[in-house]
């Protein structure tokens, strides 16, 4: 797989509004939620992951946390994504607990990959593989998988036909002691997910269950 077509960030000020936002949840937030952001910041991952803080959405629960990363290797982007924490005290009918866990990923494919009628399945499989095999509890898990080719025409005919895959999934990670999540952990598996679709291989035993896709395309620059 190649690199992905730049950060998901909009570069609008995102690292100064996040770090402000994360103070203001430190002062106004549930002690639960707290606990869950201060996981999320003191996990640690694989070195080929890059991560910082990124402003969240502000209409989807009364408290979110964003973060941002890329997978990074030999200086290139192989995939990026975004999670997200979303916390409701009152709880949300639709997620079925307090807290929940949105996630979008992309990385660009090799055209014949895209093409793969196995591909959707294969992909969904990654992220539900790799909560599995931290052996997390989570529920009501839902998402797409999307694929997309871009032709190019008249002036711009002499790029190459690009295909990209992008992950968009949402799920529940069960409570634990406290009310609060293993966000650390749910990280970390997230974290998975995007070595794997970035064609990185399995850190060690715990990734194993994770299906893989072969002919991946090498990295390009950013």
């Amino acid at each position: 797989m190649a690199a992905a077509q730049g950060r998901l960030s909009d570069g609008t000020g995102g690292m100064d509004d996040a770090k402000e936002g994360d103070q203001d949840a430190k002062e106004t937030a549930p002690l639960p939620f707290r606990d869950a952001v201060d996981a999320l910041k003191g996990a640690r991952l694989r070195p080929e992951i890059e991560i910082d803080p990124t402003r969240p959405p502000q209409r989807l629960a009364p408290y979110s946390y964003a973060l941002e990363a890329a997978v990074v290797a030999e200086d290139e982007d192989l995939a990026d994504g975004r999670l997200v924490l979303l916390h409701d005290p009152a709880g949300h009918e639709a997620w079925q607990g307090a807290f929940r866990l949105v996630t979008l990923i992309r990385a660009e494919l090799e055209p014949e990959m895209a093409a793969d009628p196995l591909l959707p399945d294969v992909s969904w499989s990654w992220l539900t593989g790799a909560l599995q095999a931290r052996g997390l509890s989570y529920g009501e898990p839902s998402g797409t998988v999307t694929r997309a080719s871009s032709h190019y025409f008249g002036g711009l005919a002499e790029r190459p036909s690009a295909s990209q895959i992008e992950i968009r999934a949402s799920w529940t990670p069960r409570e634990g002691l406290g009310g609060v999540p293993d966000t650390a952990a749910h990280l970390a598996a997230w974290c998975d997910l995007l070595c794997q679709i970035a064609g990185l291989p399995p850190a060690g035993p715990g990734d194993a269950s994770v299906v893989t896709l072969p002919q991946r395309r090498g990295p390009q620059s950013r």
